[in-house]
């Protein structure tokens, strides 16, 4: 497969296991002329529009289950979506799962993401001095966080400890403090779909992908379901300085979400949600693959907690939120060299999956070679609007 081949997908790729799960998406159908919320049932998609004309709108629906029981009209097979590779296919395009709502994440939430962001500060952004500054830190920082509750009284004595021995952090502040690290992933509405291409700063050297789980969150504070998440990092720029974490996170087509949104109902609660494997496989165009996978089992902030940091009576989201849970690993296996670690390639297909949420996949390409966002949130109400879809 060559860069410009597109990723091929079918609907047994990218759904989930347990075929029983109520999904949520968004597609661009050409039927309409537009963007669609639209339930899959049976590997069909199902117009929610008249039921609510945004995701947005649509996760604030009470019994959500109660009102999809009947679903909406067909606008085809799924694969109509994907199989034209990159997201695409001759009824439309598959979208992120979201449209209105802030596109926020957590940081440093798991002990093992929490050594390698300060292996990235102690590095300043050299990925060549990565690897001896990994060997010096893990022991000591892996023994002394693994299992530790975020601002529990042995989180303060830890503190205490590594700052006297001059090892303190302040990504550690935010992995073991009482406070969490929340900032601004993407814009509504910029975040990319399953199949589509994400993009890496052509400026960077040093950068990875982010696999994650990712809450959906309405305007309440409710968590009402759950999807996986691609939070393209680039590790030299926030190596650098902490201060260029908006350069590092937000970059065009740098977020993706996807497939699904899956409700949680009575067949897949929160509790679920913590203790599901989230598998990461990257394969190269120059014969490069990885594969690791990660457990929710090992956040060390639960995701009510991160979702009550987020939204509460200091700060609202009106229009609701995505909110990314923290990367459970970032991917040091050596590509050019011995201690090179890892860095994306043009070209690369990187796949997010877990069994109850599906596959989300996608391939790197520079961002600024990827098609520029331009339907924005404004777009979105004309585009309602012009199709009557707005009460």
């Amino acid at each position: 497969m060559t860069l410009n081949t597109p990723v091929a997908l079918n609907a047994k790729d990218i759904l989930p296991q347990d075929t029983g799960g109520l999904l949520l998406g968004r597609v661009w159908s050409k039927e309409t002329n537009g963007p669609c919320p639209v339930l899959i049932r049976d590997a069909e998609v199902l117009d929610l529009t008249q039921i609510a004309p945004t995701m947005a709108d649509l996760l604030e629906i009470d019994d959500l289950p109660g009102a999809l029981r009947e679903g909406g009209p067909s606008l085809g097979a799924l694969d109509g979506y994907i199989d034209q590779g990159d997201g695409t296919g001759h009824l439309g395009q598959l979208l992120a799962p979201c449209d209105l709502q802030a596109v926020k994440a957590a940081g440093v939430t798991f002990a093992g993401s929490m050594v390698e962001r300060v292996i990235e500060e102690r590095a300043k952004g050299d990925p060549k001095l990565a690897e001896s500054i990994r060997t010096e830190l893990a022991e000591i920082l892996g023994g002394n966080l693994r299992g530790l509750v975020p601002g529990s009284d042995k989180a303060a004595e830890v503190k205490a400890h590594l700052q006297k021995a001059g090892l303190w952090s302040q990504y550690l502040e935010v992995g073991i403090g009482p406070d969490a690290e929340i900032f601004t992933k993407a814009q509504p509405m910029s975040a990319v779909g399953c199949g589509a291409q994400i993009g890496v700063h052509p400026g960077s050297s040093w950068n990875n992908p982010e696999p994650e789980v990712v809450l959906a969150i309405n305007s309440r504070g409710e968590i009402r379901g759950a999807t996986l998440g691609n939070d393209v990092n680039l590790r030299d720029f926030e190596g650098r300085s902490a201060l260029l974490l908006g350069k590092a996170k937000d970059n065009n087509a740098a977020a993706s979400l996807g497939p699904f949104i899956r409700v949680f109902d009575d067949a897949f609660t929160l509790e679920d949600l913590t203790t599901l494997r989230v598998q990461l496989e990257i394969t190269g165009e120059d014969g490069f693959a990885l594969s690791d996978h990660s457990d929710m089992s090992q956040i060390s902030r639960q995701p009510a907690d991160l979702a009550g940091q987020l939204l509460n009576a200091t700060h609202q989201y009106p229009d609701g939120a995505m909110l990314y849970l923290g990367t459970m690993f970032a991917p040091t296996k050596d590509r050019e060299g011995a201690g090179m670690g890892f860095t994306h390639k043009t070209g690369d297909v990187v796949t997010v999956s877990s069994p109850a949420l599906g596959a989300l996949v996608n391939r790197v390409r520079p961002c600024d070679a990827v098609a520029p966002w331009t339907f924005g949130s404004r777009a979105l109400m004309s585009n309602l609007a012009a199709r009557g879809a707005l009460k």
